[in-house]
Order: C-alpha cells, then structure tokens, then sequence
C-alpha cells in the first residue's frame, strides 16, 4: 500500500522551506532554498522517489496553496528563485474568491498524488471555513502558534530557523488532525479502489453526488453532465401535491396564499409566512418548516407521553413516491433514487456502503438548487420543500384533534408530541392513516423529558435515559466521539464547561457553580476568538496600555486578566465622513477579565472567574426551569 506524506510549506521573500513527515514511519525530511543553501535538487530527486512509488502527499489546503507553489518549483526547477516562489505564492494568495480554480493542479496533472484534509471535510465551502489554528484549538493541543513573522518580511537566518520550527510545528498539528481523520480517508480508499474513481479528495457531499452520477451515467442513454433546467419563473400552485387538503381554516389560508405565488427565486421565497393553531405557531420557510414551544422543561408521567416522529428518509422518497424529477433528467431519475435508497437498506448501519449510499440520497436535493449541478431545476427544490412542510401539517392538523394533544416541535422532517397515554392507540392510528396517504414511511421514538429553549436549542432524554442535544446544548466533540452529531470540527468549541454543567443541572439536578468549581478539565474553560489580518487583537492592562496578542488566540475568563480588545480599521462609509476616522475598538467579554493562554503552561487554576461561566450556564437552565410543565 502506497505511503502518506504529511507536509507543509512556508514561502518568504528570501526563503523557501517544505517538511515532510511519513505517517507510517516516522521519518522526516526538510527542504530549504534560501540565501544560505539550495536544495531544490534534492527536493526533486525526493518528489520523483515519491511518484515512482505511487505515495501520497497529505496536507491543510494544499491543493489550494500548497501543491501548486511546488508544481510551479518542479516546472521551473532550473530558474526558480527564493523571491520568484514567493511572488508566485503571492499571486495565488491574491487571487479572488470568483478565480480561485484558476490555480488548482488537477489530478491528472499531479505529479505526486495529493491528500487535502481541507476539502475531505468540506472546509473549503464558505460557511464552513476553517483553519488549522482553529483545529488546533478544538484539538486541544498543548500550543496554538501563529506565523511568527508578517508574510512578506526578508528573514535574517535566525528567523529562518524558527520559521522552519514553526512549519514544523503546523506540520505536527496537521499529523493530529490527519489520525482524526483516518475513518473518513479509509473510507474514500476504499470506493476508490471499488469503483475505480477518484474520491480521495470529496467532501462527504460530493462522494453522494458523485456515486448518483456513476448510476445515471450507467442507466441513462445519452446522460450529459452539462444540461439543467433554467426556469425564469416558478408557479407555486403548479408544485403543490393533489392529495394536500387541510380542515382548518389556519392552513387553508397558507395553502390558498401558496397557490397565489409565482416566484423567480429559491432563495427567500418564503418569508414571514405563518400561523398559528392552539397557541403553537407554524414557521414556513424555504428550507423546511419549523415551531416550537416556548422554553421550559416537557415531561412524560404515567398519564402522558412525549412521542417524536420523523419520516424516513423524507425528501428523497417524497421524490421517489410522487415521481419528482428534475426534468431534464425524466422519470428514470426516480427509478435510479429508488434503487440507490433499496440498495442502502440492505446494508447494516455504519459500513462504508451505508454511509455511501445515504450521502447520495441527501445530495441530490441540496444540489438541485445549485446552478452548478447536473441536478438544477429549482422547480424540483420546491416541490420537494412546499410538499414536505403541507405533509406535515397535515399529519399535525389531524393529531390535534386530540384536545389533550399538545404540539411540543415541528421541523423539516417530523414533529414531536405529548399526549395521553390512554390515546396512544388513537395516535399511531393517526399516524397510520398519513402513512398510507402519503405512501411515507414515520419512524417514532418516546422521551422521558424535553429541556427546550426552541426547536434548534434543546436537550432530549429517551426512555433509556440517551440524550440527544441541539444547538446550544451540543459538547461532545469528534475528540470524544467520530461519529458524534454535536459539535463538528468548524464548529466553535469554547469553554464547554457551560454546557456540561448545564446539562448536568437539568439532567441531574446538580448545582452549577459545584459543577464548575470542581470540574477538572482545564481545556473545557477555554475559549478562542481570531482577527483577520486588517485587524489585531490586544490584551488592555489595568493602566491601559495594549498588548499585541496572536490574531488567533486562546484564553479563559479570569479574576486578574486584561481586556480582550479587537482593533478594526474604520468602515467604508466611516471613511466616507471622515477620512481621517480613528479605527474601532471592540471588547471581547465585555465586562469581564481574560487570561491569555495559547500555551497550556501558563494556565492558572487559581485564577478562573467562575463567576462567568456559571451566568452562561445560568443562561441555558433558568429559562426553562422557568418554563417547567
């Protein structure tokens, strides 16, 4: 089996560096070009070894940086200069957003084969941006180091040395988050080698888009990649099901003002659309529907249950059993959707096929909104989004003529209820009748308590005394669990503390300044915040005075800290009024003090203000304490 290479790059004026570790050996190797030394030859004879044995070169964004700096070395191996790399480091660096694929070596122009951890995880989709400081943070790794020098700086060989300590060091961080990633990169390994197709570098999106695509290709005479469906308009009374029919005059009115609607674009299509029923209200929106209870705590009894349904698989057998399609791809594209969700059944849960197959499913959907896919045809987006949330109404509408019945959620996919134990029959009779309506298929789950603070902020309790936590709520990171469903790695993982001792007031009952004052995780206080490079971050002391910290840092809330203050240059229409306008100044924890701590050496037991983290903690229990019923 081919040899993964971690490495990495840094690029200034007057010198060039690359570091390479084999992640099955161990072995590590450093290549300089400066003013002091040339090693670009033996980086090529290093390359060429590589390429001959079919290795892998694994990095953090290096198809987007890292790889095209070192096919521009290897293309001009012979005039390449130290100040040349930069500029061409430079030139990809500047390029816009909208021009970004204009620096990209495809794969089958790579000279060695490339691993970017930053596209398996989808990191380079704009609301997922994420940095290795970022990782490191979430890693809790014993340091988080910036670049020690501004990029552009003529480095004395002092510097240079301890900007290859600091490659080294990113090198390191990148090794951690490539062994958290091995389940994700033995997987696309292994479609890879099975369908003969590259899948090394998709996001788990891309693998399910991809795979439809391999079957349409196989089943469909003349599949061409490049054709959609454009629509100038969208007839909303043209989308809606036959079957959709609702007794009460709430929903009627929502399906009337639907019909009415012809709209040009997906996106806010549906704004401020709603009603009310029973004092539960019903949010519609573009993606999904969505309501919820006020904040408070909803627990089962001997007398009453709380029952959750969600629709197995929705959106794709709402297409499957109603015969949706984009239309450029016709009626085989249902037969194929049907096909590919039999298929996944007959795999257990967790196997590589499973999680293929059900990656497949959910794409296609999200894709069909995008004017980059085989799949465009808004039309189909709406029938499948207008459909879902009408279906669920209905399923509602009828569930509520149990007067005991009270609404607790509704949201995309199902809706949760409590209700009297002694119209359990009734319910799932109910439940029944929209099955066979439908031709859908629910699945149900009961609860022991909800601790809801709104339909995307809540903790629930199965009957086995599990929990699911949303939002707000969420702890377990991919450290603890890979397969977790709570914080992923984009997501911001600071002082983790509140949650746990939130949760373990509401669970258990325990008291939350105990909870914090004796919990032993230092990495659970801390917190990070990060400034782009036309910012800076400083530490205010007691007399004022400004300390330039990492734009990337860590720190906990401290009783004898500084002010955590980010300084912004003054906005456009500022600078409009008044050329000359101050830059802004903006507290980070405003009122309280922090301790910086980027390394873990010089964290303070003594020093942590729980005070703070018990109001945040407060914040997530009181309310719905508040709200018990």
């Amino acid at each position: 089996m081919s040899d993964v290479w971690i490495y990495d790059i840094e690029t200034y004026p007057n010198i060039f560096s690359i570091g390479l570790l084999n992640d099955r050996t161990g072995q590590k190797f450093t290549f300089e070009y400066s003013w002091r030394r040339n090693d670009i030859p033996q980086l090529i004879d290093f390359l060429s070894a590589l390429k001959l044995h079919g290795d892998y070169m694994c990095g953090f964004n290096n198809i987007g940086f890292d790889y095209p700096v070192l096919h521009y070395i290897i293309e001009n191996q012979d005039r390449v200069t130290p100040f040349s790399i930069y500029q061409f480091a430079m030139k990809i660096i500047n390029t816009p957003w909208d021009r970004r694929f204009d620096n990209i070596i495809w794969d089958r122009d790579q000279y060695v084969k490339q691993l970017d951890l930053y596209k398996i995880h989808h990191f380079d989709n704009v609301s997922r941006a994420t940095s290795l400081k970022t990782l490191e943070f979430n890693m809790r790794s014993q340091s988080v180091e910036d670049l020690p020098y501004e990029p552009g700086t003529v480095l004395n060989f002092e510097q240079m040395d301890k900007l290859i300590w600091y490659m080294w060091v990113d090198i390191t961080e990148t090794v951690k988050f490539f062994k958290h990633s091995e389940h994700q990169i033995a997987f696309r390994r292994e479609l890879t080698e099975k369908y003969d197709r590259n899948f090394m570098n998709h996001n788990d999106t891309k693998i399910g888009k991809d795979y439809f695509i391999m079957q349409l290709e196989k089943t469909m005479v003349g599949f061409d990649k490049k054709r959609q469906t454009k629509r100038e308009s969208i007839n909303l009374a043209d989308v809606i099901f036959p079957y959709v029919q609702f007794e009460r005059p709430e929903f009627q009115r929502i399906q009337s003002w639907l019909q009415s609607q012809v709209i040009t674009e997906t996106k806010g299509a549906l704004t401020d659309v709603n009603c009310t029923i029973n004092g539960f209200q019903f949010d519609f929106g573009t993606g999904g529907i969505h309501g919820s209870v006020e904040p408070g705590i909803i627990e089962s009894s001997e007398d009453y249950v709380i029952e959750d349904w969600d629709v197995a698989s929705y959106y794709p057998n709402l297409a499957i059993k109603n015969g949706l399609y984009p239309e450029h791809l016709g009626l085989e594209f249902c037969q194929i959707y049907e096909d590919v969700y039999l298929l996944r059944k007959q795999y257990a849960k967790k196997t590589t096929e499973n999680a293929m197959l059900k990656l497949a499913l959910n794409g296609v959907y999200g894709d069909s909104n995008s004017k980059y896919s085989c799949f465009y045809d808004p039309q189909y987006t709406m029938s499948i989004t207008i459909n879902g949330q009408l279906l669920l109404c209905m399923l509602a509408e009828q569930l509520m003529k149990c007067q005991q019945l009270e609404m607790i959620q509704i949201n995309t996919d199902g809706l949760t209820v409590r209700y009297p134990r002694s119209t359990k029959d009734w319910v799932h009779s109910v439940a029944n009748w929209w099955m066979e309506v439908t031709r859908l298929e629910l699945e149900n789950v009961e609860y022991n308590r909800m601790f809801i603070r709104d339909v995307n902020n809540y903790i629930g309790e199965y009957t086995d005394g599990k929990l699911k936590r949303k939002g707000a709520y969420c702890y377990e990171s991919k450290l603890d669990n890979p397969f977790t469903q709570d914080l992923d790695w984009n997501q911001n993982h600071s002082s983790l503390v509140v949650q746990k001792a939130a949760e373990a007031a509401l669970i258990r009952g325990e008291d939350i300044r105990t909870f914090i004052a004796q919990h032993a995780d230092i990495y659970d206080f801390m917190l990070r915040t990060k400034v782009p490079r036309s910012s800076k971050l400083v530490a205010v002391d007691y007399e004022g005075n400004d300390r330039q910290l990492q734009n990337n840092t860590r720190y906990y809330i401290s009783a004898l800290g500084d002010d955590l203050v980010k300084i912004m240059p003054p906005t456009k229409s500022q600078l409009a009024k008044d050329p000359e306008a101050p830059h802004r100044r903006m507290h980070i924890n405003k009122g309280w003090k922090v301790s910086v701590c980027n390394d873990m050496n010089n964290y303070v037991d003594s020093e942590v203000e729980f005070d703070w983290y018990v109001k945040e903690a407060e914040a997530l229990v009181n309310p719905l304490v508040n709200g018990r019923r």
